[in-house]
């Protein structure tokens, strides 16, 4: 096999990261990819950053060992906390989705806006997207604000159901008088609310998807390297740790992707 062929992988800690692939098969069809959901650890936000860190390096030597030839991290608490740690364990490059989505937020926001960093307790415990921002050297006023039942809410299915709208509200309306010029999706889960924060924010808000972001860096990588695959139509394959029907049936309901037969790897 050329090196051009061997697969992406991905991985997130449940369903959440799908929205990655799904940009990632959009920009490139002609790549083979591999889609790994921890599914049976599923939030890794409330987790400690050791377990994040131990589950993260778990899954990569799993899609590793699968030869591929280039590893998205496509779960930001695992971007947030782990991503080095898979960088020292890695041959092949690793991407995150941080960096992607502040690159995003300052394509959109003016110098000197406001923007609001939504996530897990974990990212915004991190302050992965605050130091970005700073290290970026734009002069962004930086709000976060941790959202911790959105990921249960869309491994549950339940983006349209009344309870999404409620919590949404809870955690964000104090935000809409502030002005925010952007507000960032700091999980993959989130894109799949992405109606109902809108919502929430009102018009004068735009919302900064990072999973779009990550299918673009992910591009310009294996550009880079000249790792891009030429073929019309990519393979792709899915693994998770535990409920493989569950995973498939939600795919298909919430992002219409049809899984086929879903594998199960369990550490």
């Amino acid at each position: 096999m050329k090196n051009s062929e061997r697969p992406i992988g991905v991985f997130d800690s449940g369903l959440g990261g799908l929205t990655v692939f799904k940009e990632l098969r959009g920009l490139l069809p002609g790549e083979n990819l591999i889609y790994f959901g921890d599914t049976a650890r599923v939030p890794y936000g409330t987790k400690s950053p050791e377990a994040v860190i131990a589950f993260s390096k778990e899954i990569a030597s799993f899609l590793i060992g699968r030869k591929i030839k280039l590893l998205v991290v496509a779960c930001n608490t695992a971007s947030s906390l782990a991503l080095e740690e898979v960088r020292r364990i890695s041959p092949v490059p690793v991407l995150g989705v941080i960096v992607p989505g502040v690159d995003a937020a300052l394509a959109v926001v003016q110098h000197g806006g406001r923007i609001l960093v939504t996530g897990t307790s974990g990212t915004i415990k991190s302050r992965a997207y605050s130091k970005a921002l700073a290290a970026s050297g734009s002069r962004m006023q930086v709000m976060e604000k941790a959202c911790p039942l959105f990921v249960p809410l869309v491994e549950e299915g339940w983006c349209s159901k009344p309870v999404a709208a409620a919590v949404a509200r809870e955690y964000l309306l104090p935000f809409r008088k502030k002005k925010i010029d952007a507000l960032i999706l700091g999980c993959t889960h989130y894109p799949l609310l992405k109606k109902v924060i809108a919502g929430v924010m009102g018009p004068r808000t735009r919302i900064v998807d990072s999973a779009r972001a990550a299918a673009l860096a992910a591009r310009a990588e294996l550009a880079g390297r000249s790792l891009l695959n030429a073929g019309k139509r990519g393979r792709y394959e899915f693994v998770v740790s535990d409920a493989p029907e569950r995973f498939s049936a939600l795919a298909l309901r919430l992002l219409g992707i049809r899984t086929g037969k879903v594998k199960v790897k369990r550490f």
